[in-house]
């Protein structure tokens, strides 16, 4: 049986995001391969310290938390003065992935969330413009863009542990709902 170019269509598509989506996520590998697996600044690792704290202690000591090492020697409320977005979303992805694997360390968690939510950036990207334009090809134009887009690949790499990646795909994953 050969199909016609209309009946091939689907799955060139899908084979084409699902390109999109290994680039990005390959894309912003490059530092861990390259080096090695590490959170990449201060911010980061203060963002997976308090991971960890949200972990240890759960929200309600998170919510309580002082640190005194923290803008030393005043210290600081840190549960009342971060938002604990990202913390609680790499918490339930660390649970679901223990149960899964229990070897699995939270820092890693933690080090390719960024690469992860960018790479689930491209296919939320993709049905936002193609709902939005009406034609799959500019879906898949404004996922390959938002896949290599410059402003937004140095705040998604593997160890860049801040919001930014995370709030991208709300973001677009609310335009699109």
């Amino acid at each position: 049986m050969v199909l016609t170019s209309r009946q091939l269509e689907p799955y060139l598509r899908g084979t084409i995001l699902f390109g999109i989506y290994a680039l990005a996520f390959l894309h912003r590998l490059y530092t861990v391969l390259r080096f090695e697996v590490i959170l990449n600044d201060h911010d980061p690792y203060f963002n997976y310290q308090a991971t960890k704290y949200l972990y240890q202690e759960g929200m309600s000591g998170f919510r309580d938390w002082f640190d005194e090492k923290s803008w030393y020697p005043l210290g600081r409320v840190i549960g009342g003065t971060i938002h604990p977005g990202i913390m609680g979303t790499s918490v339930v992805i660390y649970n679901i992935l223990s149960f899964l694997n229990p070897a699995i360390q939270l820092q890693y968690v933690c080090i390719f969330l960024a690469p992860f939510f960018a790479s689930n950036t491209t296919i939320v990207t993709y049905f936002f413009a193609k709902e939005v334009s009406g034609h799959r090809s500019t879906g898949l134009v404004a996922a390959a863009l938002i896949a290599i887009i410059p402003g937004f690949l140095p705040r998604s790499v593997a160890g860049s542990y801040d919001n930014e990646a995370v709030a991208i795909f709300g973001l677009m994953l609310t335009l699109f709902t």
